[in-house]
């Protein structure tokens, strides 16, 4: 699922890099996209986490849900919309919309893993495409690195990543970024007797869901470690007009993530983008190498 992301968010990136303009106000100013955005984007994800401490710190889920639900439908059209437009849909921004905001709507309160999971496929293309025009291989270079040693510290040192992602699960019932639960046979079998038992009621199935001592466990990948190679590979195709150098980025970082789900123990939580960061370095500098 990365690496489709990936390729899809290149497809994307391709769209709108070949002149269709970003949609529903979000094409930068040409002063803007000519001076990069390096600082202004570190100094927004700051206050974005921040923000996201206090609403954690209130309890406001609502609120939260409500954030998420029109960030997701935004991110969602930006992608539709090129697509759409390669595909030649008349109204292809007013139509992305009307097919973005169920979508999102169902994945951020219905709960549905084939919906989450499908949509993740496209919502970080569609927020990459808004973050490329604003930066350049020197920013990508060194925001790389700082998110690299913020992942290293809120997941080994703090634990913030983990109690961020169970408050998501728990609170939200979503989650930013591929989720996928998994059991044995036997955890399987009892998953499928309590489901076709309380079919028809969903509060019942979760409370003798948790009594039945039922383990599941869940691969997750953040959504960040999927949007930051995008927005290099991106960054690459656009500061050399070719394809190939983005390809080497995105075949670098889908190898080291491989490297890291390989070597991770079960069970333990691992900051991806170091990993994936040593990756992109190395495909940066076989692009400087080679072009």
């Amino acid at each position: 699922m990365f690496l489709v992301t990936q390729l899809i968010g290149l497809f994307i990136i391709s769209i709108y890099a070949s002149g269709l303009t970003l949609p529903y106000g979000m094409e930068p100013p040409q002063e803007i996209k000519e001076q990069p955005q390096g600082l202004s984007i570190i100094f927004a994800f700051i206050i974005a986490i921040t923000l996201f401490l206090i609403l954690m710190h209130l309890k406001a889920e609502t609120f939260i849900r409500l954030w998420f639900l029109l960030v997701t439908t935004l991110a969602l059209s930006l992608a539709l919309t090129a697509l759409f437009y390669k595909l030649l849909i008349p109204q292809y921004t007013i139509i992305a919309l009307i097919v973005a905001f169920p979508l999102a709507y169902i994945k951020i309160f219905k709960r549905n893993l084939w919906v989450h999971n499908f949509t993740e496929l496209l919502i970080y293309p569609g927020i990459a495409a808004v973050f490329i025009p604003l930066l350049n291989i020197f920013w990508i270079t060194i925001l790389l690195l700082l998110i690299s040693l913020y992942d290293i510290w809120a997941v080994w040192h703090s634990q913030f990543m983990q109690k961020m992602a169970r408050y998501q699960i728990e609170n939200l019932k979503f989650f930013t970024g591929f989720f996928i639960p998994y059991a044995n046979k036997k955890q399987r079998q009892k998953i499928k007797l309590l489901k076709q038992k309380y079919k028809n009621n969903q509060k019942q199935m979760e409370k003798y869901f948790k009594k039945a001592n039922i383990k599941v466990n869940l691969a997750i990948l953040g959504g960040g470690d999927v949007i930051f190679p995008i927005i290099t590979a991106g960054i690459f195709f656009v500061s050399y007009q070719s394809i190939w150098p983005a390809l080497i980025i995105t075949a670098a970082a889908t190898l080291s993530l491989l490297y890291l789900f390989v070597m991770a123990q079960k069970g333990k939580f691992y900051p991806a983008m170091p990993f994936l960061t040593i990756g992109m370095y190395l495909g940066m500098i076989l692009n400087w190498l080679i072009f």
